[in-house]
């Protein structure tokens, strides 16, 4: 195997080294110690005005950076910029690797992974590896992806803004791959996009991919090499960035969902690439309902969900059930909180990222998915007839002697597809449902649910909720009926619109 180098390291600063910066990273306005003998000489002089001058520089430059935390490049020049260069950038190049607890509370991947880490030499070092993988969508529905290590998606990335990253990229596919890195300020050399910045990494090749983090947000990373084929088969991933000093109320529950849509004939094992329109498995976190896992929250939290998008083709407007919430970040980093828009429902562009925070003061099990309909669907196609409203009369028992078994289906809907237990064809899956507590749950797709209850034993599923006494929709009582004047049988009681 022979492995490519894109940009030799750098050697490493510590923190504090890095002339008026405190502990954690932010400006103090202090010049450092000139040093010396004591004697007040030019040189000792001339050092301690180019110390005085730096720190204030950087105490500009912070003061820059929490005026304007959106505009990320206010942070200074880009590395590998002409304005970049020289001996004294190199030496403030990156701060100490962030740690999680420390600097920053982990995220949560609800069916999904983080990409481990360890630190050489002060720079965090990652291993990506592409490859195919076997992946179960929901229980009864696996087809064989393009992954990396392992996982459909490729494992969460999370560092800390000021960290140095260094990311070898191990090729294991039939075919060239690259790794773009989405939405991350980074050198032109790194931003992974195969023939215009780099060369393609063959089958068997390794890349080295190496860059500071100058801004925090949440960031994606996808191939950039034959876009249409690779992002179809699943070589995608989320990556997270957490502020060097968070801003804003402090977050308990801090959620990452990918968005993705597939085509996946019935019966088929591999997603077909050269799908445009009609895509009938629809995913967070590459699960489609009933084989999403549930977002576990204790009642009061503070909880943020960063939602990405790398479906092919398709904006997903994602609604939370049972709370408004605000939009507090873009993939261009934090929303300044007088522009944070009240919602209850967040569309997430293809190519672009999202992340909402709100307070989980409800308790109960709150629906989340994507509100066009179709995406609550699986394996669902647009190429059949309209049954609504049809009468079979004796068709079925007339078909039953040449199909025994046969059933004339949808004339009242697609629920009922869901709870017949009817038999599907290998390798897939009904097309929406799953019994909850009360009933069928006639959904498919991307759907997930957010559990908030009063009390947690630990990170897990605590099963459905119990509603307390009197706040359960049930049938009316004929009692209650005659009390309020409700007359079932009478015609359906209106007004006009518009005064008469």
């Amino acid at each position: 195997m022979s492995i490519r180098t894109t940009e030799t390291a750098r050697a490493p600063v510590r923190e504090e080294d890095v002339p008026g910066t405190s502990e954690r990273g932010g400006p103090t306005g202090r010049p450092p110690e000139a040093g010396g003998t004591g004697t007040l000489t030019r040189r000792n002089m001339l050092a301690t005005a180019g110390a005085t001058l730096t720190g204030g520089a950087l105490l500009l430059s912070g003061s820059a950076a929490r005026a304007q935390p959106e505009v990320p490049a206010a942070r200074g020049p880009r590395e590998g910029s002409a304005a970049s260069t020289g001996p004294r950038q190199a030496r403030q190049d990156w701060l100490r690797p962030g740690m999680p607890g420390r600097d920053y509370p982990p995220v949560v991947v609800p069916n999904g992974s983080k990409l481990p880490w360890k630190v050489v030499d002060g720079v965090k070092v990652f291993h990506l590896v592409a490859e195919e993988v076997e992946h179960e969508f929901a229980p009864g529905l696996k087809a064989f992806c393009w992954g990396y290590n392992g996982r459909v998606h490729g494992p969460t990335i999370e560092a800390v803004e000021g960290d140095r990253v260094r990311i070898y990229v191990t090729n294991r596919l039939p075919a060239p791959t690259t790794v773009h890195w989405h939405g991350i300020l980074l050198p032109n050399g790194m931003d992974g996009v195969g023939g215009l910045n780099q060369k393609s990494i063959a089958p068997g090749e390794t890349f080295q991919y190496e860059f500071t983090l100058r801004q925090s947000g949440t960031n994606m990373y996808h191939s950039h090499h034959d876009e249409m084929t690779q992002i179809a088969l699943g070589l995608t991933g989320m990556f997270i960035i957490h502020p060097r000093r968070p801003r804003g109320p402090r977050i308990d529950r801090d959620f990452v969902i990918l968005l993705h849509e597939w085509r996946i004939d019935v019966g088929t094992r591999r997603p077909h690439p050269n799908e445009m329109t009609d895509f009938n498995v629809l995913t967070m976190n590459a699960k489609a309902f009933p084989g999403t896992e549930p977002l576990v929250v204790r009642q009061g939290e503070r909880v943020r969900i960063r939602l990405g998008n790398l479906s092919p083709q398709n904006h997903h407007p994602i609604h939370l059930h049972g709370f408004h919430f605000r939009i507090t970040e873009t993939d261009g980093g934090r929303v300044p909180e007088s522009a944070q828009q009240p919602e209850t429902t967040v569309i997430v562009p293809v190519g672009s990222a999202r992340a909402i925070e709100f307070v989980a003061d409800a308790p109960g099990d709150w629906a989340l998915h994507c509100h066009m309909t179709h995406h609550l669907m699986n394996q669902m196609g647009h190429a059949f007839p309209n049954m609504i409203g049809v009468k079979p009369g004796g068709l079925d028992a007339k078909v039953r002697a040449l199909l025994p078994g046969y059933m004339t289906m949808g004339q009242t809907g697609m629920a009922q597809m869901g709870e017949m237990g009817m038999p599907v064809p290998p390798n897939s899956i009904p097309m929406l449902g799953l019994q909850g507590k009360h009933d069928s749950i006639t959904m498919g797709g991307m759907f997930t649910v957010l559990k908030v209850r009063e009390r947690l034993d630990g990170y897990k599923d605590p099963g459905w909720y119990d509603n307390p006494p009197g706040t359960l929709a049930e049938a009316a009582i004929t009692d209650a009926l005659r009390r309020d004047g409700i007359d079932v049988d009478a015609p359906a009681p209106v007004e006009p619109g518009s005064p008469a």
